[in-house]
């Protein structure tokens, strides 16, 4: 199967001398780790200065810095929708129907009777241009008035005066959503979502590990492991928050990936010392040898991961490189207290560790033997590797098949969250009666410092140009819709136009093209010494899709020919890298043919709780290459590296990997088990990126521990051993007069891990 590896160099390897000082010194080792962690902690409270900004990609990146640069923030808009609550075909346009006009007007004097707290205020009552193209609805927009301090207060007076003339009029419907109403309602929805995964993953990772440990103490330990990575890691991004931007998808994504790696390290570690210790060892030799194999492949496991995770820098996107840093220092840190404190731990309690046991599975868990199940299944797989393979692999081919119709497009408000929502509703009612307005586009206009205009808000010609627009949206068959509004941000101005959609579809898509391309330089490019760009949620989206569309084959391209090198050093042959490479495609591509199938194409909708809009969110699919690429070789170095094993004590090619798959599979099932259960967890949460997350994830990563490990990788295995076998045959049979091999002697074996 793969070449013997060259005889390394005398005495212990490193990772086994760590793991043999952290026992022999284990109170230092402990109370090191512990301090480590404050370290890190204190060290997030005490640095002194700011923290680093992201910048948005593209053009959308331009005009955020342009607004960036002004002394003040650009004021948010509100809306508020008024139509009758039951729709009448009968009833009046808006400008002859008395109690749509009654409700208009006493908004718009409650809201003026709140002294500072709104500018900008458009009525329906004197704009026909707030008024729908039915006739049947009226939009009241207005800004938030500043200063910056005040607006938060400032948007709760509006709050309250709208919900304060909503209960005077209850045959009306006064629906508000905007800028800041929007924005609450995605906050909200994130932070209570993960109120929920909280409450839901904790006690179910609990039982799941009482089940695979069978020990109160034994399922402690993975816990206390999972928990001070994260602890430690959330402080230490605190400090490089300083340099690289970190928002709140970066700690939540350090939250997921540091519970499930911390948990596989504790599990490899746990397994592989119970198993020396049945087999008679003491625990200071148990953990020896344990440092020295399955140590050593997490360390492996762990860098490759590190650097898996790294093609993410090559999208050029703040947000993926704070998210890239995030996730490979808590892996990093997960790798050093595996080697360092667990070791000790497991020194301090000796067979401590065992007791506890709950009643049914801690019998049989703290009791180490091979999986009868794996060992039976790869026992039928190595007798016919081609039949059982080739069916494993056509079943995922099978379930990648969706996948080849994947339509990337972000899921807007409307879609994520649920109409229940009356922020969502009123975006989803305005969007059909003002096409847009929910979350127009804005257009930011500014002076250049080098001759021309440095201040374009009171400048003649930057106006009548922007007051052009209004005649080019009407002109712009459907691709822009009004009410147009215009506000002044220090020295530059902002121009929301509403697109023919507000989400992230193609029609927001071609109107978002229309406006860039067509309608703003015909506007205003003639002007000199004036710039504009086109930002906003649905331009921000647009451009971020893009770019990380643009720059996915980079990325692939590493991550595949980093894991190449990586594996071809560590196991010293060409083929067992590319069957690797090939079974993680594989695998990651039936998870994106079941993401596509289940959320594109609206399958499981009502059991899942979403309603699908025809697409996966742009960024996810590129998310789930890099991060279970780099989780997968957990599992593969794992499995491999007990084949190894099995390889180096004598055993035959076919036993070896029928033993190595046997004593490595359950482990990893187990593993994958706790993880998929604490990726599923997302399911129950209200949006839909989340679902769309947790359910690729979950299957991703079930598909990869049972198929591709106790299936696919056998057979590719005994296929290997079998093709080689035929090789040496046929120079054999070539070589006359030559000395032949004694029949039994010729074995291949595998390379050590590192």
């Amino acid at each position: 199967m793969l070449q013997k590896s060259k005889p390394g160099p005398a005495g212990p390897a490193l990772v086994e001398r760590i793991a043999g000082w952290s026992v022999r010194h284990r109170a230092a080792a402990i109370a090191g780790w512990f301090a480590l962690v404050a370290v890190a902690v204190l060290a997030s409270a005490l640095m002194p200065g700011g923290t680093a900004s992201s910048t948005d990609p593209g053009e959308a990146g331009r005009a955020d810095r342009a607004l960036g640069a002004q002394r003040v923030y650009a004021p948010p808009q509100e809306n508020v929708l008024i139509q009758h609550r039951t729709p009448d075909p009968s009833a009046p346009r808006f400008t002859a129907d008395p109690a749509l006009r009654r409700a208009a007007q006493d908004l718009v004097s409650t809201l003026r009777a709140a002294p500072g707290t709104v500018q900008g205020l458009r009525s329906p009552l004197y704009d026909d241009r707030q008024v729908s193209k039915d006739g049947r609805s009226g939009l009241v927009t207005f800004l938030i008035a500043g200063p910056d301090e005040r607006m938060g207060a400032h948007y709760e007076a509006a709050v309250r005066a709208v919900e304060a003339v909503r209960d005077r009029h209850p045959g009306v419907r006064l629906a508000q959503a905007g800028d800041r109403s929007l924005s609450r309602v995605v906050d909200d929805s994130i932070k209570g979502d993960f109120q929920r995964a909280e409450f839901f993953s904790l006690p179910l990772t609990v039982v799941l590990l009482l089940v695979v440990f069978g020990s109160l103490i034994a399922a402690a330990i993975p816990l206390l492991l999972a928990a001070t990575t994260v602890i430690g890691t959330f402080g230490l991004l605190q400090v490089a928050a300083h340099w690289v931007p970190i928002n709140s998808a970066t700690s939540s994504m350090v939250l997921l990936i540091g519970v499930a790696v911390g948990i596989d390290y504790s599990l490899f570690f746990l397994r592989r010392t119970r198993e020396e210790r049945a087999a008679g060892h003491g625990v200071t030799e148990a953990l020896r040898i344990t440092a020295r194999t399955s140590g050593r492949v997490v360390v492996v496991s762990g860098l490759t991961v590190m650097l898996c995770l790294s093609g993410l820098l090559f999208t050029g996107v703040d947000n993926l490189q704070g998210l890239t840093v995030g996730a490979a220092l808590v892996v990093g840190v997960a790798m050093v207290g595996s080697v360092t404190v667990l070791p000790a731990l497991l020194a301090l309690l000796g067979g401590w560790v065992d007791r506890a046991r709950i009643p049914w599975p801690g019998r049989r868990r703290t009791a180490v033997a091979e999986s009868r199940l794996w060992s039976a299944v790869a026992r039928a797989v190595v007798r016919r590797p081609l039949v059982w393979g080739g069916t494993a692999a056509l079943a995922l081919l099978v379930l990648a098949l969706p996948a080849l119709g994947m339509r990337l497009q972000d899921a807007s408000v409307t879609d994520s969250l649920s109409r229940d929502v009356p922020a969502v509703d009123a975006a989803a009612r305005m969007q059909r009666a003002f096409p847009g307005t929910p979350a127009p586009a804005w257009v930011v206009i500014w002076g250049t410092r080098d001759g021309g205009t440095p201040d374009v808000v009171d400048d003649p010609a930057v106006r009548k140009a922007v007051d052009s627009l209004h005649g080019r949206a009407a002109a712009s068959r459907g691709a822009l819709h009004e009410p147009i509004t215009t506000a002044a941000v220090d020295r530059a101005l902002v121009v929301r136009v509403p697109l023919a959609s507000f989400g992230y579809d193609d029609t927001a898509n071609r109107a978002l093209t229309t406006l860039r391309r067509h309608t703003l330089p015909a506007a205003l490019g003639h002007l000199d010494g004036v710039e504009y760009a086109v930002a906003g949620k649905t331009a921000l989206t647009y451009d971020f899709t893009r770019q990380v569309t643009d720059r996915t084959p980079v990325v692939f391209g590493f991550v595949l020919a980093l894991a190449f090198v990586l594996l071809m050093v560590s196991f010293r042959s060409l083929a067992i890298p590319l069957i690797s490479i090939a079974l993680n495609l594989l695998s990651i591509g039936a998870a994106y043919g079941v993401l596509t199938w289940v959320f594109q194409d609206g399958h499981l909708g009502s059991a899942l709780g979403f309603t699908a809009y025809g697409g996966v969110i742009g960024w996810l699919p590129l998310f789930m290459f890099v991060i279970l690429f780099g989780l997968s070789m957990d599992y593969h170095l794992f499995v491999l590296s007990r084949i190894r094993e099995r390889e180096h004590e004598g055993a035959e090619p076919r036993e070896a990997i029928v033993g190595g798959i046997a004593a490595g599979a359950g482990v990893v099932t187990s593993a994958a088990v706790i993880m998929t259960a604490a990726f599923s967890v997302f399911v129950v949460l209200s949006a839909i990126e989340y679902k769309m997350m947790g359910v690729g994830l979950a299957v991703a990563i079930l598909i990869d521990a049972t198929v591709v490990r106790g299936v696919l990788l056998p057979a590719a295995m005994a296929l290997l051993d079998r093709g080689r076998s035929r090789l040496r045959s046929r120079s054999r049979s070539r070589s006359r007069g030559m000395v032949t091999t004694p029949p039994g002697t010729e074995r291949s074996s595998i390379t050590p891990v590192g």
